[in-house]
């Protein structure tokens, strides 16, 4: 793994997919003017490493710093994004500011400010350098309608599952909610494309949907040696997500099936009652994660990293006085004997209070100990599906499959089966109302809770302990919420106004 991630830097950094600072040529550049990489295809045919190498790169960009375009600390890949969701979905409070980290984001200025780099630039740059990569792969198999040979369908449908994973992240944090005939976002199916017009919602979402059916097909009987890479359940749940968000009773069923699919396939157990404290930093003792790294010390990870912002016992920001923590409505809305409530430091005179100090932790619990990161990223994990299903089967009446797999989540949280019996008595609006409440407790810190705000069309309610807007109500689909195309990307794509 350390060899291959090498190897990837090395070339993307050379085909100008990944680069390793920040300057203005390349904040003017990317990215509606690919660098040329007409040669890539051609040198494939003759290498096929360099299709494996720039696919292990894409990996490699998620959780790399810089991949945003800037040296700014909290440009780290999809981490990254995931604080900013959680801050944005209110369920992680910025409490204590020193540094300055995220204070205008916090506020929700820089999101309605089209020349603010942090997040409208970062993010907008980082998911379209995973498309130009992804399709960089997609072109050097054969292109887009390719037969695909047998020995690259598992290179070729990770690579438009990746494609799909990007856009859907930019359909989240760029467009309020899905209206098929709004315009926001341009398709990049080629590398090395002009600038484009924007789509509609709609072909946006046929592209994602199309991408990932093949993709399913074509990682059927794939056994990844490594959990960063997609597999056919990843590419599932992502298509599972896809569905969700468009609202639709039809797009519903299908999410609930493919979600169902996933968690029948037997593939990953559920999160054992132990790991739920156990500090999320492992990725090969957590057979529930979907989706994660193996981070090593090769990677060069330190101060700026998911770690560095989120993990007091990490040398960095939380640690040094950018504090984190939960929602205190959120925490208060956790029943006692819910195990999922000694995931946070419930302590009102310390700074910490309230920060998820048990949930995620570098083993050695030594505050600031970590000073080179070793300890894993994790993407997604089993508990998504579940409570997924379970949100799509009450949308659609199915209670009873609601409840169940709501039970199943429940009964490795609490001691005793009385004390979750009171979902029995749930129907309808409540138990919609339920499963949400659930899926924000469950996923405090792992960017999800924003995908659900907007699935569920719900209202942000930040309690006391955040820093700014307190009880102030926010729609979901508020501005600001809602990521701005970044001033670069309107100044160079002459179909943007």
């Amino acid at each position: 793994m350390k060899k291959i991630y090498i190897k990837s830097i090395l070339l993307l950094t050379a085909l100008g997919v990944l680069s390793v600072g920040c300057s203005d040529d390349f904040l003017e550049e990317e990215p509606t003017r690919y660098v040329s990489v007409s040669n890539v295809e051609g040198t494939a045919k003759i290498y096929p490493e360099i299709s494996e190498g720039t696919l292990r790169g894409i990996y490699e960009m998620m959780f790399q710093v810089g991949t945003g375009g800037t040296d700014d600390h909290a440009d780290f890949g999809q981490k990254g994004y995931d604080i900013y969701s959680d801050i944005l979905s209110g369920d992680i409070a910025l409490t204590k500011n020193s540094y300055n980290r995220y204070n205008n984001f916090a506020q929700l200025i820089s999101t309605v400010d089209y020349t603010s780099q942090y997040p409208n630039y970062i993010a907008w740059s980082y998911y379209y350098r995973i498309i130009n990569a992804s399709n960089l792969v997609i072109k050097s198999l054969g292109g887009n309608n390719a037969v695909v040979k047998e020995e690259d369908k598992s290179s070729m449908g990770q690579a438009k599952a990746l494609r799909a994973y990007a856009y859907f992240y930019l359909t989240q944090f760029y467009i309020p909610e899905y209206i098929p005939t709004s315009k926001v976002l341009p398709i990049y199916i080629e590398p090395n494309s002009s600038a484009k017009e924007q789509n509609t919602t709609e072909e946006v979402y046929e592209l994602m949907i199309n991408d990932l059916k093949e993709a399913i097909v074509l990682l059927e009987g794939y056994n990844r040696e490594k959990t960063y890479e997609v597999n056919q359940n990843v590419a599932r749940s992502l298509l599972a997500y896809v569905y969700a968000s468009k609202g639709t009773s039809e797009d519903n069923l299908r999410a609930k099936q493919l979600a169902e699919d996933v968690i029948t396939d037997g593939e990953f157990p559920l999160t054992t009652k132990k790991a739920l404290t156990g500090g999320f930093n492992d990725v090969n003792i957590n057979p529930s994660w979907m989706w994660g790294v193996d981070i090593t010390l090769d990677n060069g990870l330190d101060l700026i990293s998911w770690w560095g912002q989120m993990d007091y016992f990490t040398y960095s920001y939380q640690f040094a006085g950018d504090k984190k923590a939960v929602d205190v409505n959120l925490f208060n809305s956790i029943k006692s004997n819910d195990v999922r409530k000694g995931q946070f430091f419930n302590d009102p005179s310390s700074s910490n209070h309230l920060a998820p100090l048990n949930k995620f932790y570098a083993p050695g619990r030594e505050k600031g100990g970590q000073r080179n990161v070793e300890t894993d990223y994790i993407y997604m994990r089993i508990e998504e599906m579940y409570l997924l299903s379970a949100e799509m089967s009450t949308k659609e009446g199915l209670d009873g499959d609601a409840r169940n797999r709501l039970r199943d989540l429940l009964e490795i949280r609490f001691d005793s089966t009385t004390d979750y019996s009171y979902i029995d008595a749930l129907s309808g609006k409540s138990l919609q109302d339920e499963i949400y409440l659930q899926t924000r407790i469950e996923f405090v810190g792992e960017g999800k809770s924003y995908l659900a705000l907007k699935r569920n069309k719900g209202v942000v309610n930040r309690g006391d302990n955040h820093l700014y807007l307190v009880n102030t109500p926010i729609s979901y689909k508020d501005d600001r919420l809602v990521f701005e195309i970044p001033q670069s990307e309107v100044q160079n794509n002459p179909f943007i106004n």
